[in-house]
């Protein structure tokens, strides 16, 4: 205990089917004609735009230059010679395919963000309301214990609440509000080129692409939800000091709201001996021939567990430590490894176990390892542990100077013992 992680032929576009899916058939459609000779103008459509240089109907579209040509444009003599010429129905199906990719993606991103606001943000709602009202019922239970002293404190903390709470609840409504706008554009965006897609023929189309580039632009301009703090209640704002210290005085202030913990007598190192009370433990740096070993012993370490668990409310018990230069107090759940010399059985060392350590003059929260230097001005006499299971906090004070040594917030996973070490003279618990 101590150092001793297809193409389509270019008429012009019928109107999608009513049944769902209407992007995909308007594609599959599209594959279907590829191969076919591209179809002229409807009967009785007036004759397309001619090419203002030749006169000549415009049915063919320059890479290079990016503009519809005619057949002279492309030879001999023609600006456009020798540049890669596509034919204009060709360039109008590749416009098509991608306004139906891009509406395919504009209809995937509207269910996603339809499924947020539906079903994240209305939790998001629900559980700010809920963690908001435990925290009110926390701040009036602690200060119903010191009312007479702190009445302002009161009314200062749930108004803080109150304030949290809409604070949660008002982001909540402006995430609905965004995405409700966001998926108003969207739709927008996507009718306009669903009409693109269904009203214009080849050369409208084309001279349509610019238009179709802003449109889709303007809707990649719109990001996906995402996971935010803000949309959380902050439990952190039900967290003061003067009512920290004023509550662990009003309950530890008096042995008569402490428990009465004692020792497992099986759990007991052989390197401590037990008083007949099972209240003290005294260190030998011999083992105690008396001691059978047993599943539940500690081996090696000088530890002990209490005889009790607790797994919900609220409970404290005070230890005199004034005799011992070397000693643990805390919590541990019950799979605390018990055997052998490794961290797995050191309190502080693992993840079972959560402890306010002295060695010599100096003095430590522990737990998994991690170990948080804490500045006392003097050694404490008697050591208070205060356990409060509905606010998952876990607070060590000195009942001589009403003063909070240190108080840690976790989330704890299961049932806790009060658990002890001692290297050095002796330490017991007082009721």
């Amino acid at each position: 205990c101590f150092p001793a992680y297809s193409p389509p032929t270019g008429g012009p576009a019928q109107p999608p089917p009513a049944t769902g899916g209407a992007l995909g058939t308007r594609r599959s459609a599209m594959s279907a004609e590829g191969a076919g000779p591209g179809p002229g103008p409807e009967p009785g459509a007036g004759p397309g735009p001619l090419c203002p240089e030749h006169g000549q109907a415009l049915n063919g579209f320059c890479c290079s230059e990016r503009r519809l040509v005619c057949a002279a444009c492309t030879g001999l003599g023609g600006r456009c010679r020798g540049h890669r010429i596509r034919r204009a129905e060709k360039r109008a199906e590749e416009l098509r395919n991608k306004i139906v990719d891009q509406c395919e993606r504009l209809q995937l991103q509207s269910a996603t963000i339809t499924k947020y606001v539906a079903d994240v943000l209305p939790g998001k709602n629900q559980r700010a309301v809920s963690m908001a009202s435990a925290a009110r019922e926390l701040v009036i239970q602690r200060l119903g214990l010191v009312r007479s002293l702190c009445e302002s404190e009161e009314q200062r903390l749930l108004e803080q609440v109150h304030g949290e709470e809409e604070r949660a609840h008002q982001s909540i409504l402006t995430q609905r509000v965004h995405w409700a706008e966001a998926l108003q554009k969207l739709d927008a965006i996507r009718g306009s080129l669903v009409d693109m897609l269904t009203h214009l023929d080849d050369l409208q189309l084309i001279q349509k692409e610019q238009e179709i580039f802003e449109r889709t632009e303007e809707a990649e301009g719109i990001l996906d939800p995402k996971e935010s703090e803000k949309l959380n209640f902050n439990e952190k704002c039900t967290r003061s000091p003067l009512l920290t210290q004023l509550w662990a005085t009003a309950i530890l202030g008096s042995l008569s709201g402490t428990e009465d913990v004692r020792m497992d007598e099986r759990t007991v190192s052989p390197f401590l001996q037990l008083s007949d009370d099972r209240r003290t433990l005294t260190f030998s740096a011999k083992k105690l021939k008396a001691c059978a070993d047993g599943p539940e012993r500690f081996d090696h370490w000088p530890n002990a567990l209490a005889d009790m668990s607790f797994q919900a409310g609220l409970h404290a018990w005070m230890v005199n430590v004034q005799n011992s230069c070397a000693y643990k107090v805390g919590v541990a759940l019950g799979q605390l490894p018990r055997k052998g010399s490794g961290s797995d059985s050191r309190l502080g060392c693992n993840a079972f176990s959560w402890v306010f350590s002295r060695y010599g003059q100096e003095f430590r929260f522990s737990h998994d390892g991690q170990h948080e230097p804490l500045a006392l001005l003097r050694c404490p006499a008697q050591l208070g542990v205060l356990l409060d299971l509905q606010a998952q906090e876990l607070l060590f004070y000195e009942p001589a100077s009403g003063t909070v040594l240190h108080i840690h917030h976790a989330s704890f996973p299961g049932p806790l013992f009060p658990v002890f070490a001692v290297a050095d003279q002796t330490i017991s618990i007082i009721h």
